[in-house]
């Protein structure tokens, strides 16, 4: 009988996890349907015009290029649900990836070359993070200083030269493979996984919209809005250390000018997915969809022989829509 029992009880989980993971596919459809079926059509247009698209290469090179967008595209998410943004995050790549290849140059031991640079570029999200939550400056304001701060300190370092990284084993770390899968695009599955548990599951999470939704309704609820706006920032400088280093790891060299640009490709990514500029909306779910539109997008341009300055015409007219597609989304929620 206890074994019967036991077995009958092992049922009823599977069925109950089975339900719940049947559950969220569900949603995760419903919620994404719109950008799912436009990243199809993309994907298929781009399979029609060039046969390059649709192969193997491609498409592993396609899911490398957006690693580094996605790691950015989570810290901006998170940033813009509490109803702020950060324009630092290209910069800070830059800064941290151009202090390792330093570092490596110098002959510094690669272990405390990576952990000094990535948590020199995390200080700079901290420092966005104290300066917003303390003084209360828009986020906007507070972000773009510190972007031409990161940029100048890069500059005036490197006299405006890449400095070169060229270490075997820190270069694998960007070039590698693992099961035939690029190394930076394990990393930022790992990433993604990890903060969506975090923003889904975690108390943090539920405060992070709580605090985008109502700041006000969030402290008397007793949340500590300066601590969660230290952290969500420290966070975007963090995960845009880790993205200057791996890219630098990539390219052999630390890049003064590497990431430029970088933060409104993530911003339009977060927007695409439909997180809102309004604060307390959205998920990572969608985020990456986001990531992968605006990744397969720039591909296929590029495969196209489009101008590049084109695509900055279309990432901005992206971005135009989207967020008035999101105005529009509001005001039939109010009505």
């Amino acid at each position: 009988m206890p074994r019967e029992g036991n077995r009958m009880n092992t049922e009823v989980i599977n069925h109950s996890f089975s339900a719940r993971v049947k559950k969220g596919i569900t949603t995760y459809f419903k919620e994404n349907l719109a950008i799912l079926v436009a990243f199809i059509i993309l994907c298929v247009g781009l399979s029609i015009a060039t046969p390059a698209f649709f192969t193997k290469d491609n498409i592993l090179n396609v899911l490398r290029q957006v690693a580094t967008n996605s790691n950015l595209a989570i810290g901006l998410t998170m940033a813009i649900i509490i109803g702020g943004i950060d324009l630092s995050v290209g910069a800070v790549l830059a800064f941290s990836g151009l202090l390792c290849a330093s570092f490596i140059s110098d002959g510094m031991n690669l272990g405390l070359a990576v952990l000094l640079a990535f948590t020199l570029g995390a200080l700079f999200g901290l420092l966005n993070g104290l300066i917003i939550a303390y003084t209360n400056m828009p986020p906007f304001v507070v972000t773009l200083a510190t972007q031409n701060i990161a940029r100048g300190i890069v500059n005036v370092y490197a006299n405006g030269q890449p400095i070169s990284a060229r270490n075997p084993v820190f270069n694998f770390l960007g070039v590698g493979y693992l099961l035939g899968i690029p190394l930076p695009v394990i990393y930022s599955f790992v990433l993604l996984a990890v903060m969506i548990l975090i923003l889904g599951r975690s108390k943090f999470g539920r405060q992070l919209y709580a605090v985008g939704g109502n700041e006000e309704a969030a402290r008397f609820s007793g949340i500590n809005i300066k601590k969660v706006k230290i952290i969500v920032y420290t966070l975007c400088g963090a995960l845009a250390s880790f993205s200057g280093i791996i890219l630098a790891a990539r390219m052999y060299s630390g890049q003064p000018t590497a990431g430029d640009g970088f933060e409104l490709d993530a911003i339009a990514a977060s927007v695409l997915g439909g997180v809102s500029f309004s604060g307390g909306v959205g998920k990572l779910g969608g985020t990456i969809i986001g990531v992968l539109v605006l990744g397969v997008l720039t591909n296929g341009l590029n495969l196209l022989n489009i101008n590049s300055f084109w695509q900055y015409i279309i990432k901005g007219i992206i971005i135009l829509l989207a967020v008035y597609l999101d105005i529009l989304k509001k005001r039939r929620e109010k009505n």
